[in-house]
């Protein structure tokens, strides 16, 4: 009877255990979930549904509302709100125009678009992502090589106990109890103690742990390449930023605007929209941009000109305007008040004149804004004792003073890609573990050096290989999250191997018999085989523990 409860403890052990398994691995269910299984498509000038898996590069699909989107591709005609929580874990749908990118998985809320597929079957952003996630869950973190030498030592040490204590109940129980009741005394000993320290708590310690962080990781848009990643996380001291992408926003907006005429600030932007959207500067784009989105109308320009260096002019109207830099200004021999623009320009804006001939009509302000996230990410590290500093090929005044903006630590200026590395190098000779978050293409020597690499994938185009963590959507504040992710996870590690050691260190004296001499107690196998089970159990139900945890 004893033999049949210990079996059936230990099956109910393994039972609760595989449940509890299944649900630390949900996050790939979820993931492949995401995954439409058909597609909307023209062939032939007729409308197809074909499985996801016939869907060729250069398809034309259809996407219709409450529908997935079947894989990565450019909108070419309609317009929608598309839900892309799955990539970048925010829950405000997106808008999506002719020419912007669409991914596989994201959720189409109202309207109707076309698009064309570009990316499918395993080069589409979720096929990566789950590929990723598939591997990081499966790796091995260093603090697991500790665990499997100790259940190197420890598994032939109990073999070795299980015979010792069964021999000593032979030798001495024999004198005091008789040989029939010290060898039954003995063999309840000896199986007591295979029984209890079977290291199956030992062994689902750290993996459960990792599958669980890795897990929870994605769906916050955080993608660990792997274990080891995600364990050196939790012991870095300083992080070093890029400015341009990762601080900022990384391209040109229009943030103010000054005028210095009769003209309305509409105005304004209306004549230099229509004299910049000649142009393909970037600071041209962003007043284009801004004209567009607050639905100026833009008059036609006649005798278009670029002025090398200074800008450009051309006649709306019959009146000739010119719109450049203070040097524009200053071969026109207009007078003018520079502090307002020295002042801007040491705060890292550009200015952009509007005139004619006679007069300034008025200044706008063009920069690279800071990302509204970034104050607060960087608030939150230094709460967890955490320095920042930040990196910049840009001037040194307009780097501060960003810097002053969101309260960075320390800022090193005009440096270029070799630059950045050396710095890095030097920080973790001061015996600092550091963390390089950038944006993966000039900053890839430094995300090789530092300790852990974070890549600010932004869009469809992620650079998954470039760095060990990858913050999908280029958000700072995911940063925050994956350092409290990987403290979360290496606690949970810690107190799964406490809980798989402490049923050992408690049980097998137990088991022994070490109590019998003084109480008369002997742990029933029954016992035992219950203890084992619930040590698996009591692991990986903390292991599911990291899930409910807020970053």
């Amino acid at each position: 009877d004893v033999t049949i409860i210990v079996i059936a403890f230990i099956t109910l052990g393994k039972y609760l255990e595989a449940r509890s398994k299944l649900k630390t691995g949900d996050a790939i269910e979820k993931l492949l979930n995401l995954q439409a299984k058909i597609a909307l498509i023209i062939r032939d000038e007729k409308e197809l549904e074909v499985p996801i898996n016939q869907v060729m590069h250069g398809d034309i699909i259809i996407v219709k509302p409450g529908s997935k989107i079947p894989v990565d591709g450019v909108v070419i005609d309609g317009s929608s709100h598309v839900d892309e929580a799955m990539v970048t874990g925010e829950p405000m749908p997106v808008q999506k125009k002719a020419g912007d990118m669409v991914v596989a998985g994201t959720i189409n809320t109202t309207g109707s678009f076309i698009f064309k597929a570009t990316k499918v079957g395993s080069e589409t952003l979720l096929s990566q992502i789950i590929a990723m996630v598939e591997d990081a869950q499966g790796s091995k973190a260093p603090i697991q090589a500790l665990a499997d030498k100790i259940s190197a030592v420890f598994v032939p040490t109990v073999l070795a106990v299980a015979v010792i204590t069964f021999g000593v109940w032979l030798l001495v129980g024999s004198r005091y109890l008789g040989f029939s009741q010290a060898l039954s005394y003995g063999l309840v000993s000896f199986v007591g103690i295979l029984v209890i320290a079977c290291p199956c708590a030992l062994g689902l310690a750290t993996p459960t742990a990792i599958i669980v962080g890795v897990g929870k990781g994605a769906k916050e848009g955080i993608l660990i390449k792997d274990a080891a990643t995600l364990e050196k996380l939790h012991k870095v001291t300083t992080v070093v930023v890029d400015k341009t992408g990762t601080i900022t926003k990384g391209k040109p907006e229009l943030l103010s605007v000054q005028s210095e005429s009769s003209l309305a600030e509409n105005e304004i932007i209306s004549i230099l929209a229509a004299l910049e959207a000649r142009s393909e500067h970037p600071i041209a784009q962003a007043i284009t941009a801004y004209a567009k989105e607050k639905a100026l109308s833009l008059k036609p320009v006649e005798q278009f000109e670029t002025i090398k260096g200074k800008g450009l002019k051309g006649s709306i109207d019959g009146i000739v305007y010119f719109a450049g830099n203070d040097a524009l200004v200053e071969d026109l021999g207009i007078s003018f008040d520079k502090k307002n623009i020295e002042t801007g320009t040491m705060e890292g804006k550009t200015p952009i004149i509007l005139l004619t001939k006679e007069k300034i009509l008025g200044v706008v302000m063009i920069a690279d804004a800071v990302k509204p996230e970034a104050k607060e990410a960087v608030a939150r590290l230094h709460a967890l004792g955490i320095k920042v500093v930040m990196l910049t090929g840009d001037d040194e005044k307009a780097a501060k003073y960003i810097a002053s903006l969101v309260g960075i630590d320390d800022v090193v200026a005009h440096v270029l890609p070799q630059d950045k590395l050396k710095k890095i190098k030097e920080l973790q000779s001061q015996g600092r573990v550091v963390a390089m978050a950038g944006d993966g293409v000039n900053d890839a020597p430094a995300l090789a050096q530092a300790d852990v690499g974070i890549a600010m994938g932004t869009g469809t185009d992620v650079a998954i290989e470039s760095a060990g963590i990858t913050l999908l959507g280029g958000d700072i504040s995911k940063l925050v999250k994956a350092i409290k992710l990987s403290k979360i996870t290496m606690r949970g590690i810690k107190q799964n191997l406490f809980w798989a050691f402490i049923y050992n260190i408690v049980g097998i004296p137990l088991a022994a018999g070490a109590l019998y001499p003084v109480f008369g107690w002997l742990l029933n196998p029954v016992f035992a085989g219950f203890a084992m089970a619930m040590s698996s159990v009591s692991v990986v139900s903390n292991s599911l523990r990291i899930k409910a945890k807020k970053l």
